[in-house]
């Protein structure tokens, strides 16, 4: 007989393990399938999807250890700190990325088992109905289920003709991986996992060409933050060139060569290693959706509503297999109004106030909407922008670039959208995140007090410069 559960999640990852263990919080008999996507050394399938196995987590672990290796080489000195002879040892700097990374999705089944929920080892796919039940095949099984949640995630979007093997050309997975640092390293598509895993290995002292096809640097943040953030990326060392038509790209024992053209004609980048960061697609060919009917659009994503559902009752989908930034925590909200929506409660999920991060130097941050967005839709607003220049905490750390801007409404205050380029800018933008929720005013985030001294006394700032009152710039 077949198990039966009250809500199946296919797929472990930010989205499907939270909504897992939010439903079997709220008293659903609750399984999780997992496929071996990404197996531990034991060949057994890990949680955690993309994000804690190839992904979020162990990208910012490689960027803090690159982090620490350029400041003792170039920022000690000036506090007086006298270091000789620094040098990294990848391998080790790669065996504490794994470390955290089997910490991490170990701890996902230790709360599995303590939330109860039935872990399903298996690749899954929908097979057939059975009355108001879903059929679905994981592995060599077959469950039964009255909800299902989709939450398989992305994969790498690659390029015809140029063959990932994830050792000379790689992907997000191989670029994790490197057993050495490149003498020269090409990157095609500067968004935010080439530019991340750019600046990881510059900072380790190759020689990074990014190749970015949009003519436009960074085009989905505030241009005032793209401008600030090329500006200071190619004072770090990384080449950057947008604009590009990518041509042919060949692997010969010397490494690879690209061919592309810019603004100036021809040319080609001869690299040791290429990573391949051109965007994600939805992980849904292997779904088998036609066997009970799910709506699939053209891109590859499941279709949902506002709140996460199919064409299918009872069948709901979340995170980069829908529509919207394929960001882990934008999956994991949604996985969690999903679970109470089942729960008949008053599930939400506010897309409007979703942060972004890119995790480079200094971070980039940002919620709500740009200053271009704000022209092109006709809304009219009041500008606050403050450098961290004006902030003793900042000068203090050493590294004072970047600026936060506050973008209210001109005639109700609203704040309508923050963004953040300088130091810990991804800590920074919760409190606007949270002001944001709750409907706030730029005099709302001007009239709170903040500690002295720190670094969120600019955003406070640039409240305050919203209607031109700033006190310390």
């Amino acid at each position: 007989m077949s198990k039966q559960f009250d809500v199946l999640v296919i797929g472990g990852g930010p989205g499907g393990y939270v909504a897992a263990i939010r439903a079997a919080q709220l008293g659903f008999n609750t399984a999780c399938a997992e496929s071996n996507a990404y197996a531990d050394p034991k060949g057994e399938p890990r949680l955690g999807g993309t994000c804690l196995n190839v992904g979020c987590i162990p990208s910012k672990a490689l960027l803090r250890s690159s982090e620490l290796f350029e400041e003792a080489n170039h920022s000690f000195a000036m506090h007086g700190i006298s270091a000789k002879g620094v040098a990294i040892d990848v391998p080790t700097m790669i065996g504490r990325k794994n470390t955290i990374v089997t910490q991490l999705t170990g701890g996902i089944r230790g709360l599995f088992k303590k939330n109860k929920v039935t872990g399903l080892n298996g690749h899954a796919s929908f097979s057939g109905k059975e009355g108001e039940l879903y059929k679905v095949k994981v592995g060599e099984e077959e469950v039964l289920a009255k909800h299902v949640i989709i939450a398989t995630g992305s994969k790498p979007r690659h390029l015809d003709g140029i063959p990932v093997d994830n050792k000379v050309i790689c992907d997000n997975v191989g670029a994790l991986d490197f057993d050495a640092a490149p003498k020269r390293l090409g990157v095609i598509g500067a968004g935010v996992i080439g530019l991340e895993m750019g600046s990881v290995w510059r900072r380790l002292g190759t020689d990074v060409t990014v190749l970015e096809a949009a003519p436009d640097f960074l085009p989905f943040v505030d241009q005032d933050i793209s401008k600030e953030a090329l500006k200071l990326f190619t004072k770090q060392g990384l080449k950057i060139t947008t604009g590009i038509k990518l041509g042919k790209v060949s692997v010969a024992k010397k490494g690879v060569t690209v061919e592309y053209e810019d603004k100036d004609g021809a040319k080609k980048l001869e690299c040791d290693k290429l990573i391949v960061s051109v965007g994600r697609i939805p992980n849904t060919d292997g779904l088998n959706g036609d066997a009970v009917g799910l709506k699939i659009n053209e891109r590859g994503q499941v279709e949902v509503n506002g709140h996460c559902q199919t064409n299918l009752p009872n069948v709901w989908a979340v995170g980069d297999v829908v529509r919207g930034p394929m960001l882990a925590h934008k999956a994991s909200e949604e996985g969690v109004m999903v679970a109470e929506l089942i729960a008949g409660q008053s599930g939400h999920c506010d897309f409007n106030t979703i942060p972004g991060v890119v995790y480079t130097h200094p971070e980039i941050a940002w919620v709500g909407k740009t200053e271009q967005q704000l022209k092109a839709e006709g809304i009219a607003y009041k500008p606050g922008k403050v450098p961290f220049l004006a902030s003793g905490r900042a000068l203090g750390h050493g590294d004072a670039s970047g600026f936060v801007k506050v973008l209210a409404d001109a005639k109700t205050d609203r704040i309508l959208g923050v963004h953040i380029i300088g130091n810990n800018a991804s800590e920074l933008i919760a409190e606007a995140v949270v002001t944001m929720e709750f409907a706030g005013a730029s005099e709302d985030l001007g009239r709170i007090c903040h500690a002295h001294p720190t670094l969120s006394e600019i955003v406070h700032e640039a409240a305050l410069a919203c209607d031109k009152r700033s006190l310390h710039f």
